[in-house]
């Protein structure tokens, strides 16, 4: 292909559905390029000569950067998401880029595949934990990373300015292998050494593919829970985060008497937990039992965990005796992985249910299916345990949800900005929330108040939808937990633009 052949313009921002130029011009919603990947409803907000001028921008960012013109490429299992993809590679191979297609694929399989095809890129078509009627792209050059918001704004300008250049050179070629070395690679190095007994929970979404035999070439007794894949989600969207999955979750652990319960989001990049007793426990609790564990086997290990996760991971006695150092990050898929590569820390925790793990115990990328083996190798350490004893082991906390209160795109990073200032304010003038001191306010991402008994509370801004995230910790009593959020809350309702919350203490 010669540059002149093809003509680039800029996407159309109006999205058209059933229309004649729908089927011709590249037609994208703004608002799809998020903070650290691209998400929009199809075909609502994207078109596919959209997808083909999104991977022309992503290829013409790589020949910017110099970059080794060649990149893997999956999609995850739905039904449309093939046709998206093709639509992808068309763009990346108008770039000049040279396209390693690795078929259908979990988002830390396409992410593995950077490694085993010796790929300087990757794309990985997936709509994550989003329903039907959702696609979007992570990407990323510098493995184990994704791109962060830099690389989000410098991708969007080439893409929505129409500055793609095609070039020469492009190409595609099929990779095969890559699922069965990932697997490999997840169970070569590992078997049970005691009976475990694991509800497997994938809502017939694509880890259906994966979850079951990894875990059964482990060792592990598998409770198949949803584990067809159907790409319809007869049953409920894939989403460990999301009661109806969890609540099923629990229902399986307590009628099959398995001893716990693993369940995983539609591109397996996330792992839910539920203990033998029926509790779901929240990935950031789940990253102190795991971190405790880590701990003693890697004295003065350093983790990082994102701002909405519990205060245990500093408060902990455990914890401290054995040295473990914890940093408190940016909420964001993105956002932590950069920061466990950057600060060289063992392992990542994100409340939603990300787990990073870096070397020696995995490759620094989000991986629900590594985590999946992490925490069976954690039962085996401990033998003559059950989950619900490495839980009820843990300091006691009372924790509020993740509370969203409306705020729009267009005004929430400023009000958030104005709200931190009167944070920091109060604590300047010796203030209190649930009527304990201000001890510090943690803000690489909003005002996180941490409190001299190590309760805190949480307020920022969401990075994907029109709301402010609020979260609130007690170690001390429910009742605190309640003065905290009412204090905070008082600080947050001094602003006329934040709207009614989604839900509430």
């Amino acid at each position: 292909m010669h540059p002149e052949e093809t003509l680039v313009t800029r996407p159309l921002a109006e999205v058209r559905p059933n229309t004649w130029d729908f089927l011709r011009e590249a037609m994208i919603a703004p608002t799809g390029f998020r903070e650290y990947d691209a998400r929009w409803r199809y075909p609502q907000e994207i078109n596919l000569p959209g997808m083909t001028a999104l991977g022309l921008g992503l290829g013409t960012q790589m020949q910017r950067r110099g970059i080794r013109p060649e990149i893997a490429v999956g999609n995850d299992y739905r039904d449309y998401s093939l046709a998206i993809k093709q639509a992808l590679m068309l763009g990346l191979v108008q770039a000049g880029i040279t396209v390693r297609d690795i078929g259908p694929a979990l988002s830390p399989m396409a992410y593995f595949s950077q490694f085993h095809l010796d790929a300087p890129a990757v794309a990985m078509v997936t709509a994550s934990h989003n329903p039907n009627g959702w696609t979007g792209v992570k990407m990323g050059f510098e493995r184990p990373l994704t791109h962060g918001p830099d690389e989000m704004v410098e991708l969007r300008d080439i893409v929505l300015e129409g500055k793609g250049e095609a070039r020469p050179g492009g190409g595609w070629v099929r990779a095969d292998g890559v699922r069965e070395a990932y697997i490999h690679d997840l169970v070569t190095d590992f078997r049970m050494t005691r009976p475990l007994k694991v509800v497997c929970a994938t809502g017939n979404g694509t880890a259906s593919d994966f979850a079951p035999e990894i875990l059964d070439r482990i060792g592990v007794e598998v409770v198949p829970l949803h584990c067809d894949l159907d790409y319809t989600f007869p049953n409920y969207n894939p989403n460990p985060e999301a009661m109806e999955m969890l609540h099923d979750m629990a229902r399986a652990v307590k009628e099959s008497g398995a001893d716990l319960a693993l369940g995983f989001d539609g591109d397996g990049d996330r792992c839910g937990v539920v203990d033998n007793e029926g509790e779901e426990i929240f990935a950031d609790k789940m990253g102190v039992i795991l971190a405790r564990d880590y701990a003693r086997l890697y004295p003065g290990a350093k983790f990082v965990v994102d701002v909405k996760s519990t205060g245990l991971y500093h408060s902990d006695p455990e914890l401290r005796a054995l040295g473990a150092t914890t940093e408190y990050w940016k909420t964001g898929h993105s956002h932590m992985k950069r920061r466990v590569h950057a600060t060289g820390a063992l392992a990542g925790f994100e409340k939603s249910g990300h787990y990073f793990l870096a070397g020696p115990v995995g490759r620094g990328y989000d991986c629900g299916m590594r985590v999946a083996v992490e925490i069976c190798k954690l039962m085996d350490r401990n033998p003559g345990k059950s989950l619900a004893d490495l839980r009820r082991a843990l300091p006691r906390t009372w924790s509020s949800p993740t509370m969203s209160p409306h705020c729009a795109d267009t005004e929430k990073y400023a009000v958030l900005d104005r709200l931190v200032a009167k944070l920091q304010t109060l604590h300047g003038q010796g203030g209190t929330l649930g009527g304990r001191a201000i001890a510090d306010i943690v803000t690489v991402n909003g005002a996180r108040v941490m409190l001299k008994n190590g309760a805190w509370g949480l307020v920022r801004a969401s990075s994907n939808t029109p709301n402010l995230v609020v979260v609130c910790e007690s170690p001390d009593s429910e009742a605190e937990l309640r003065a905290i959020f009412a204090d905070l809350d008082s600080v947050i309702r001094s602003e006329p633009a934040v709207g009614d919350y989604d839900q509430s203490l």
